[in-house]
């Protein structure tokens, strides 16, 4: 850089963006270190690599507030019966989903059928869609009417209400306006963030003159010495981006005073839904796992399983003999990655061995991830430095990073084959391959793989069920976020 260009300020990037009014700051400095030092080593640290792919987010504090789930709710579920007789009911929802159906909102209730047009019979398999009036001021859930529901007389102007029993799901559809309207209550989105800490890394290297002079009589050159120490800094971060745990703290640092120091939330902490897993796996397991992952609220365009060695062995030993419409293929993916691909009618599920998995002792576990569901967020672009260090006969290298990785969306699904849990309030998801009844345990959800009468009579393979106030009910809930 020609410090001409800005006469009497020094030669440096923040000089240059504020002597262009601020225009592009920031990106003087190309950001190259991905390709040149992260290239190398890539199948040792595969999270890292996905990272530097994922979609990325310059941000202007290492605290940033995260919103996982950018798409609104699309069902809501009843939380009580509804007696059917009635013009007008009062629809039992949770608070938290009172007051997301607006008035002249439309609702779809799904398994209670609804009338023909004169309001005399059923139309099975057609459903039963209600109008939303407004709310109750005593409990804030919306009042509805039928609109497809039973009438006395063709001519009555009102239908009444069917009976609807608890744990109906109904979808959200459209407003509907009278004929003049032209003005409604906006939708009611609040979605709720997530602090995200961005970790400042950094890598030095220092090499003496002394060295640099006896280079040629060593083993060794300053080159290996770097690979390694970056490879190592690569392995070490990787570990980070699994397993650290956020922090913020105060630190007292000599003639500079207190400086805050972040760590970053690993992504084994931010799974939503857990698959605690146990025995052999099966063809009907995973098809179950594809469907899980490709049927839900989010449904991403790949699916991607970084697994352990041991869930590798075990998913790479299953016997599909018997299911010939499975296919199973070794590919190179967009990533350049050599993964095996198991082809299923819900999608594909490319699976790659994570060998940090296994130095964390999740050899038996993997992450189910949606290479496209990844945030990248960014408060300092990484960069590389090398200076002269004062008062000794050595010069100094090094790498600064200062970022974080986030997982965006519902879809992605964490195997758990050590017996952990990952954190409070997460979706615990099991699958269940018998006739008889699994163990009575509130809050986890067990997907049948084979129908299991000791449930229900209705419970068959593919369905979900959970077991809540003192008896077992077909789940089919959002993501808890």
């Amino acid at each position: 850089m020609n410090t001409s260009i800005v006469p009497g300020q020094p030669a440096t990037v923040s000089a240059l963006a504020n002597a262009t009014g601020g225009i592009d700051a920031g990106n003087f400095v190309q950001p190259d270190i991905d390709q040149q030092l992260f290239s190398f080593n890539s199948d040792d640290t595969p999270l890292m690599n996905l990272m530097l792919r994922a979609k990325r987010v310059k941000v202007n504090s290492p605290e940033v507030d995260h919103f996982m789930i950018d798409e609104p709710k699309s069902t809501l579920t009843t939380t009580a019966d509804i007696t059917g007789g009635q013009a007008q009911v009062i629809l039992p929802l949770s608070p938290g989903e009172a007051n997301l159906p607006r008035q002249y909102t439309t609702l779809l209730v799904k398994g209670v059928d609804g009338y023909d047009a004169d309001g005399r019979q059923t139309t099975p398999g057609k459903s039963l869609m209600v109008f939303v009036m407004g709310h109750d001021a005593a409990t804030g859930c919306p009042i509805v009417r039928a609109v497809n529901g039973r009438k006395d007389s063709p001519d009555d102007e009102v239908s009444v209400m069917p009976s609807v029993s608890s744990g109906t799901k109904l979808v959200l559809l459209a407003n509907s306006l009278y004929e003049t309207q032209k003005e409604v209550d906006p939708d009611l989105i609040v979605p709720q963030p997530t602090r995200v800490y961005l970790q400042k890394r950094g890598m030095n290297q220092v090499v003496s003159d002394y060295f640099e002079s006896q280079r040629k009589r060593t083993p060794f050159s300053k080159a290996i010495v770097a690979e390694q120490a970056i490879a190592n800094f690569k392995v070490r971060g990787n570990r980070t981006l699994w397993a650290g745990r956020a922090g913020k703290f105060r630190v007292n640092v000599p003639n500079l005073g207190m400086q805050t120091v972040y760590s970053t939330e690993g992504i084994r902490w931010q799974f939503k839904r857990e698959l605690q897993h146990s025995g052999r796996w099966t063809v009907e397991k995973i098809i179950a796992l594809a469907k899980m992952f490709f049927t839900g609220e989010d449904v991403p365009k790949t699916a991607l399983l970084l697994a352990g060695k041991d869930l590798l062995e075990q998913i790479q030993c299953v016997d599909f003999s018997r299911h010939p419409e499975i296919q199973i293929s070794t590919k190179t993916n967009s990533i350049g990655w050599s993964v095996t691909n198991f082809h299923t009618v819900f999608g594909d599920i490319e699976i790659k061995r994570e060998p940090t998995l296994d130095r964390l002792g999740w050899s038996h576990s993997g992450a189910l991830i949606g290479e496209d569901r990844l945030v990248h967020y960014v408060y300092s672009a990484e960069h590389s430095f090398q200076d002269r260090m004062e008062g000794h006969e050595a010069s100094r290298s090094g790498i600064l990073i200062w970022d974080a990785l986030a997982l965006k969306g519902s879809c992605h699904i964490w195997i758990d084959g050590e017996g952990e849990s990952g954190g409070d309030g997460n979706e615990c998801l099991r699958l269940w391959d018998s006739d008889e009844a699994p163990e009575a345990v509130a809050g986890v959800i067990y997907y049948l793989v084979s129908d299991c009468c000791g449930i229900s009579a209705g419970a068959a393979s593919g369905t979900m069920w959970t077991y809540a106030d003192g008896e077992w009910k077909e789940y089919a809930g959002e993501i808890r976020v």
